[in-house]
């Protein structure tokens, strides 16, 4: 079903002002107004994020990236003063990582570790250190933050063969049961099609895989990508696109690795998924959370309200800590086995 939809987001001292019509054309096309006042359920400090107007898209990759990595330097520098921990530069199998290691670590979980793949949306790294800092400390886990080279340059499947080769050079040192890989965004797509590069190369699997908001399927145009933006419901109005993007490249988006939603997920480790009601990547994290129930495979689906994609990365947000709690909690629970 195509959706066409016109969304306002006021405050509820605004309600007088509410229009809210919809109507159906024959193919199934909505053509939707709605005024969405911010739900009671939010915290203030994330009331203030939905509030936010977006700021203009960069005009081009390089000045992309340029904002993007000045993002990254400034809320990792954040993370480290709200979760200690070390961290250490290494190159693991050729490819360039951070090695981050909580300031104290329990006997019991000296030989556990987990890996983090960035997102970024495969064009820039916007979670380096922002996603792996708050999981080791909270975890008392090592962390390896992989950076994976990007596309366009490099597209697919570059970044799998990057996250393939440092798992391949750990599983020296660790026992697979005793890791675990996980990413938000662009990172927990990696995630999923890692998982199912390994299957292909009969490598054993890891203990759990935590997908926050992330999609299994390169070919659909689903209800949230049409809905919203990255920010929720702030900025224009996404269009489908009209030929593949540069992470896909040449590669047909059936395949079962770059879109893992078509691959044989039986037998997959336990994985953890999450997102929130205004992510762009709502459906796409909720359809492949099915799959892996179809296959028979072990899942968690949790959903925050009314907040935008990958919030987590806003740790003045109780719903933050809250978030990041539980996915410490799930590898806690996954890696004890």
């Amino acid at each position: 079903m195509r959706i066409s939809l016109l969304l306002c987001l006021l405050l509820p001292l605004a309600s007088a002002q509410q229009s809210n019509t919809a109507t159906i054309d024959p193919d199934g096309t909505a053509r939707i107004t709605r005024v969405i006042p911010v739900p009671d359920t939010l915290s203030p400090e994330a009331r203030a994020l939905v509030s936010r107007q977006p700021g203009p898209a960069a005009p081009s990759l390089e000045a992309n990236r340029t904002r993007t990595d000045a993002f990254r330097t400034s809320r990792s520098a954040e993370a480290r003063k709200l979760y200690p921990v070390n961290i250490e530069p290494q190159t693991i199998a050729g490819v360039r990582t951070d090695i981050i290691t909580p300031l104290t670590t329990l006997p019991a979980k000296g030989d556990r570790v987990l890996i983090n793949v960035h997102g970024g949306g495969f064009i820039t790294d916007s979670g380096s250190l922002v996603e792996g800092i708050p999981i080791a400390n909270l975890t008392q886990t090592k962390v390896v933050s992989i950076y994976y080279r990007l596309a366009p340059e490099n597209p697919f499947p570059a970044a799998v063969d990057d996250t393939v080769a440092v798992y391949k050079e750990l599983l020296k040192t660790y026992r697979p049961e005793h890791i675990g890989l996980f990413g938000t965004s662009a990172g927990a797509i990696l995630t999923a099609e890692t998982a199912v590069k390994l299957r292909e190369l009969r490598l054993p699997l890891p203990a759990a895989l935590g997908i926050f908001s992330g999609t299994g399927d390169m070919t659909l145009w689903d209800d949230s990508r049409a809905i919203y933006t990255l920010s929720g419901f702030g900025g224009p109005q996404p269009q489908k696109p009209t030929q593949p993007n540069g992470y896909v490249g040449k590669t047909d988006p059936h395949n079962p690795v770059l879109s893992p939603l078509y691959a044989d997920l039986t037998g997959f480790p336990p994985a953890l998924f999450v997102t929130s009601t205004r992510d762009i990547l709502l459906s796409g994290t909720t359809l492949l959370h099915r799959a892996w129930l179809r296959a028979g495979a072990e899942a968690d689906l949790i959903v925050f309200e009314a907040l935008p994609h990958a919030f987590w990365y806003n740790y003045q947000l109780p719903e933050t800590k809250e978030a990041l709690a539980l996915m410490a909690r799930f590898f806690d629970r996954r890696l004890a086995r």
